[in-house]
């Protein structure tokens, strides 16, 4: 099974958060800093219909964007 895929920025307290939660509920999740990896902008823009917030959390076919709050990017 893929595991979670947590997509933030640095310096985002949300994603700061999602990231506690997720190691605490000992989730397998693979991170992406998007402002470290630029080119997966397009592809969260898609995953999120053009909404511009990070934390985006992707477990399979589910897609939380900024479920508690969240940051710009």
């Amino acid at each position: 099974m893929f595991p979670v895929l947590l997509y933030t920025r640095t310096g985002c307290l949300w994603c700061d958060r999602k990231r506690v939660e997720l190691a605490a509920r000992g989730v397998a999740f693979r991170e992406i800093d998007v402002a470290a990896r630029p080119e997966v902008v397009p592809e969260l823009l898609k995953l999120t219909g053009g909404r511009r917030l990070v934390p985006v959390v992707v477990d399979g076919g589910r897609i939380e964007i900024a479920p508690e709050g969240g940051s710009a990017f």
